[in-house]
């Protein structure tokens, strides 16, 4: 076993993890919201996502890569939809102290809306084929066993983050007030719509060149 692929496999992980960005946004609010273990089960979605595009990238998968960046614009448009949509209601959602009937979703249901958002984003894949040629990371399409430790380090550092993001945001949890539970609600719920509706205007000013 090459662990040297597994540890690059974990900093590549977490380099797509940290950044907070409109997915990350959903985390925390689910997190803070319904609970750490919702924002965990999230973050495994995403985990899983960029495993997908890892697993595209090092085994060679030339037909559904070339799918997917060649309809990249399709897959961009509608995960900057949903952004919006998902966006518009985390804004009108009430803290679940607040609601007078608790609801909330499972945690497969949690974990299946991330994958897919997610997946949705081409851009992870771009990055994959971009930045593992520059971190060194090539892997013969053969060598199914040193892709496989690669991916699951992908998986693991991903996942690492999300526990512990999530897992320190909902030790917190209990001292946030009702008002500040649907401030936050509300802070997010904008902040997720506007990357959805960025990504749009971007790709307007990308069909216009």
């Amino acid at each position: 076993m090459d662990f040297s692929l597994f540890i690059q496999g974990i900093i590549i992980g977490l380099t797509l993890a940290v950044p907070v960005g409109p997915i990350a946004l959903i985390c925390i609010q689910r997190t803070v919201t319904d609970g750490r273990f919702h924002g965990i089960f999230s973050g495994i979605g995403v985990a899983t996502a960029d495993s997908f595009y890892a697993a595209v990238t090092v085994l060679g998968l030339t037909i559904i890569s070339s799918v997917i960046v060649t309809n990249q614009f399709l897959f961009r448009f509608l995960a900057g939809i949903v952004l919006i949509f998902v966006g518009m209601r985390v804004f009108m959602s009430l803290p679940s102290c607040v609601s007078s009937k608790t609801v909330h979703e499972t945690y497969f249901k949690d974990y299946l809306s991330m994958v897919g958002i997610a997946i949705a984003n081409p851009l992870t894949l771009v990055f994959f084929l971009i930045v593992l040629p520059g971190f060194g990371i090539v892997i013969n399409s053969t060598a199914f066993l040193s892709a496989a430790e690669f991916i699951a380090g992908v998986f693991f550092g991903s996942t690492a983050w999300w526990i512990l993001l999530c897992g320190t945001i909902g030790s917190m949890r209990s001292r946030f007030s009702i008002k500040t539970l649907g401030l936050i609600n509300r802070v997010s719920g904008v902040l997720i719509s506007v990357c959805g509706a960025g990504m749009l205007v971007l790709l307007a000013m990308t069909m216009g060149q």
